[in-house]
């Protein structure tokens, strides 16, 4: 699955393009609104780990998206953008419960470092760990494992197992499927996830355990979770012998959020 789910409200088109572009290219899920009032219809219907939020939007003002927002109980990090750079106007962001501010214009390896390091703070405790027969996925690690030999996976195949397995035998659509593990932008008629299960099958080899089931989707019978790791980070996975699966440089395979994590071209300042 992605590692960080952004949603980008700003109504500098042209600019909330570039953070878009740029983030998707640093592996992220990245969703866009143009006005406040589209950013709170978005944040309401998926749970993003940030928010990056300009304050003057058209529509719901930026402060009252972020009240909305911090007022929900969710874990979502909010990351406030202004044109202004005066202490005051900083001040009276984080005190509408903002979790950072980033003035115009901005480093964009900067604002890269700021989204990861919210999107570990709205990260919840270490999910358990996937089992079916004898595969074994952390979602913590970003690790897969078969008979203890290590899988390497792109992010999109690992995202398709970790929501098979996630589901414990039930049946996920294609449409599910391109919606959790791709973002909003994928096209529906792809056949992006065919494609994926068909080399994540011939990654995990035999015998097989993703079914298809016709006219509904796939399963992996037999799925279950185990206890949590003890570490989310990439040292321990390592330590452990494990393939970093985040790591692997994994392609969007037709869908527009670019699951590499290279390095952004979007150098430089944005304005």
């Amino acid at each position: 699955m992605v590692d960080v789910r952004v949603l980008v409200v700003e109504d500098e088109a042209p600019l909330a393009e570039a953070i878009a572009r740029g983030l998707r290219r640093e592996g992220m899920a990245v969703d866009v609104a143009f006005d406040g009032d589209d950013g709170h219809e978005k944040a309401s219907v998926t749970r993003y780990d940030v928010v990056l939020l300009d304050r003057d939007l058209p529509g719901m003002s930026g402060d009252d998206l972020c009240r909305e927002i911090v007022q929900s109980g969710e874990l979502t990090r909010v990351l406030m953008l202004t044109a202004s750079t005066a202490v005051s106007e900083r001040v009276e962001g984080l005190s509408l419960g903002a979790d950072d501010y980033v003035a115009k214009p901005f480093a964009f390896p900067e604002l890269v470092a700021r989204v990861r390091a919210l999107g570990r703070r709205a990260t919840p405790a270490a999910p358990p760990v996937l089992t079916a027969g004898d595969i074994e996925l952390d979602p913590s690690r970003r690790t897969v494992h078969r008979g203890g030999e290590p899988v390497d996976l792109t992010r999109k195949e690992f995202g398709v197992l970790e929501v098979l397995l996630s589901a414990g035998g039930a049946v996920v659509s294609s449409e599910d499927l391109l919606e959790r593990v791709w973002d909003e932008n994928a096209d529906p008629f792809t056949t992006t996830v065919r494609v994926t299960v068909m080399t994540l099958r011939k990654k995990l080899g035999e015998p097989g355990v993703i079914e298809t089931v016709v006219g509904s989707g796939y399963r992996v019978p037999g799925a279950a979770a185990g206890e949590a790791s003890e570490s989310g980070s990439d040292l321990d996975a390592a330590a452990t012998g494990g393939t970093d699966v985040a790591g692997t440089g994994g392609t969007a395979e037709g869908g527009t959020a670019e699951g590499g994590a290279g390095s952004s071209s979007e150098s430089g300042s944005l304005t």
